[in-house]
């Protein structure tokens, strides 16, 4: 599969569920595969700034001069894309808060969707320039969520990802996680099996 990044956002640190699945799918990836090629960005300790029209200037302008805080913010971006450029299997950790995805999440996305960058705009609509890669998706939520209404996080990623070109996209789902001791446990099992179902 080659070069995997892997992308964290929950403000739980090692009380996430997501970070969980994150770290089985890490051994079990590595079990497997001779060479560390996995890259780590855990966006809640290391958060990406939130869009504001300051940084907004400095990302999609070519003609201004820019601040320091402005500097960082486009040398930050250009990193950020060309770290997602690099590999070729995407995992982001995607737990579901207030029935989306987290703001450390968003944030990473306002960052790396570049106009002429990571998509462009054409005759025939939009069309994303980051090809030939795979997402998959650990999503995490308290309750029952999967195909329904309630559920904005999975037809967000898929089409966030599919605007800047990534259409090859897997979810898998650990929901119930506030139901109890048993729900839980079934939840992650089932999780994990997915995972082992996926490398395997």
């Amino acid at each position: 599969m080659g070069k995997v990044l892997i992308l964290k956002s929950s403000i739980l640190d090692k009380y996430s569920n997501s970070n969980k699945m994150v770290d089985y799918f890490i051994e079990k990836w590595l079990n497997e595969n001779s060479e560390n090629n996995i890259t780590i960005r855990d966006l809640a300790k290391s958060p990406v700034p939130t869009l504001d029209n300051e940084l907004l200037d400095a990302i999609c302008k070519n003609d201004v001069e820019l601040t320091e805080r402005q500097k960082k913010a486009l040398d930050l971006s250009n990193s950020l894309i060309l770290e997602l450029k690099e590999h070729d299997l995407i995992v982001i950790a995607a737990p579901m808060y207030n029935f989306h995805i987290p703001t450390q999440l968003k944030n990473y996305f306002d960052f790396v969707i570049r106009a002429g960058i990571t998509f462009c705009y054409t005759e025939l609509g939009s069309q994303g320039l980051i090809e030939g890669k795979k997402a998959i998706i650990l999503t995490t939520r308290g309750g029952i969520y999967k195909d329904t209404p309630s559920d904005l996080l999975t037809p967000y990623m898929n089409l966030i990802l599919n605007f800047i070109g990534i259409k090859e996209i897997e979810f898998i789902f650990s929901e119930g996680l506030a139901l109890g001791n048993e729900s839980v446990i079934q939840s992650q099992n089932s999780a994990y099996k997915t995972i082992d179902n996926i490398l395997f």
